[in-house]
């Protein structure tokens, strides 16, 4: 079996030859004329996982299926039948490939949709989460995606772009995938741009000031840092001089990874006050948005998550 999330062709293309070449035991791959006992079986089959939502079981949560053949479909089927309420069989191992890009691909591109309307949105003084609110009313045709500083997480940033590549070898051009990477790559900086415009309305600099990170994991309530756009974010801080500190319930400290170096420690909730700005990147359950608000100079709200409080001191991005 197959579960990560690649290029349609992977299990026939890269998978197949790798076991065909490689097994001790002399396994023939499955055929579904096959007449001898010595054959093994293979599948694609996708993760599909929600970190942090606990609303929906794991095992109530379909597997889609695609064998190499009818008996690979069949076995793989019946296996994952055992564990998971629902097990939903496609034809092959390219089409469960191509839907688990899909499933990415329509997040990525409404996300996208929903960033460019909230720059567009901010320029007309409009605000982006009560339109979302008031559209999500419609009892059909529309799904309500929200804003935000970026995406991260191992699936959504990356994903789309295996069917990008593999879209080359056909002479396809997927101007959608392409355009909404740029747009959510893109919102990073916006941020830094809306917080260095923020301080500057009340007559200070992004450079020398003193700014504190609320939430650096890429989703509320996990403790994930991949892809996470707070690391671009404190990065680019960083450069355009600002000091930066960050709290985050899930993290004592930033390391180094594999597009950071940031060696950070964690700071307390304290002496809110004596920071120029405090940047809400990831909206925990944790924090008490009502105090912090209280306490600060400066509010950036990246998440909408001090929406009912009322105050001079905060500013949604």
């Amino acid at each position: 079996m197959l579960e990560s999330t690649t290029y349609p062709g992977t299990t026939n293309e890269v998978v197949l030859p790798l076991l065909e070449k490689g097994n001790q035991l002399k396994l023939s791959v499955s055929r579904d004329d096959s007449q001898t006992r010595d054959v093994f079986f293979l599948a694609f089959s996708p993760e599909r996982e929600d970190p942090g939502n606990n609303t929906v079981a794991r095992s109530d949560i379909p597997k889609i299926v695609g064998g190499i053949d009818r008996s690979a479909g069949e076995v793989a089927t019946a296996l994952y039948s055992s564990i998971f309420r629902r097990a939903v069989s496609v034809s092959s191992p390219t089409v469960a490939e191509m839907t688990k890009l899909l499933e990415n691909i329509y997040r990525c591109v409404n996300i996208a949709l929903v960033n460019e309307l909230k720059l567009l949105c901010l320029r007309m003084g409009i605000d982006i989460w009560e339109v979302i609110a008031a559209a999500a009313t419609k009892p059909f045709g529309f799904q309500p995606f929200y804003p935000g500083p970026g995406l991260g997480g191992h699936c959504i940033p990356i994903d789309p772009f295996y069917l990008s590549w593999k879209a080359k070898e056909f002479d396809f051009a997927t101007r959608f995938i392409e355009l909404a990477g740029e747009i959510n790559m893109a919102m990073p900086y916006h941020v830094v741009e809306f917080i260095a415009e923020a301080l500057n309305v009340r007559s200070k600099a992004l450079n020398g000031s003193k700014i504190l990170v609320l939430g650096v994991s890429y989703k509320k309530d996990i403790d994930d840092l991949r892809e996470s756009p707070a690391l671009t974010i404190i990065e680019a801080l960083q450069k355009s001089g600002a000091s930066v500190a960050y709290n985050d319930p899930y993290f004592p400290k930033i390391g180094k990874g594999r597009r950071y170096d940031l060696q950070m420690q964690c700071v307390p909730l304290e002496g809110i006050g004596q920071y120029d700005c405090v940047v809400i990147l990831t909206d925990h359950s944790d924090y008490d948005y009502r105090s912090i608000v209280d306490q600060a100079q400066l509010v950036v709200d990246t998440r909408n998550a001090t929406v009912g409080i009322f105050s001079a001191r905060i500013v949604r991005c």
